[in-house]
């Protein structure tokens, strides 16, 4: 005779899974848009004035590693890691500090990006944890 125990449930919080899927998309996004910055794209902006200069493999290397980070942290987060949450408070601070310096350049790039950031920070910190499965 076997018990019927109940599972716990996978995930506690839509606001976990928004994060993980906005830190999967941003981070496409951002491996797409490092790219075009190594290969010197025309479709870009023009942020020689901005941070690095006229140096656009540095925006491109910078934008790598954000997209690095973003792909952790998703995939951790969706794995239920304690370690992407740290890793997607890291993420969203970049992500800030990044929209302010292009904000005078892209200001709805930069708009957008901080606000998605503060959607990841509101919803990793207005959830706790996963709890682990208890069988």
């Amino acid at each position: 005779m076997t018990s019927m125990e109940p599972t716990s449930p996978k995930w506690t919080s839509g606001w976990l899974t928004f994060a993980a899927i906005v830190l999967y998309a941003v981070g496409f996004l951002r491996i797409i848009s490092g790219i075009s910055y190594l290969a010197d794209s025309h479709r870009i902006n023009n942020y020689t004035l901005g941070l690095f200069g006229d140096h656009m493999w540095v925006w491109g290397i910078w934008d790598l590693g954000i997209a690095a980070l973003a792909i952790y942290a998703a995939y951790s987060l969706l794995e239920g890691g304690e370690f992407g949450r740290i890793v997607a408070y890291i993420w969203a601070i970049l992500v800030i500090v990044n929209a302010f310096l292009v904000l005078a350049y892209s200001p709805w790039y930069g708009a957008a990006s901080m606000t998605l950031a503060g959607l990841v920070v509101y919803g990793l910190a207005t959830t706790t944890a996963r709890p682990r499965d208890a069988y």
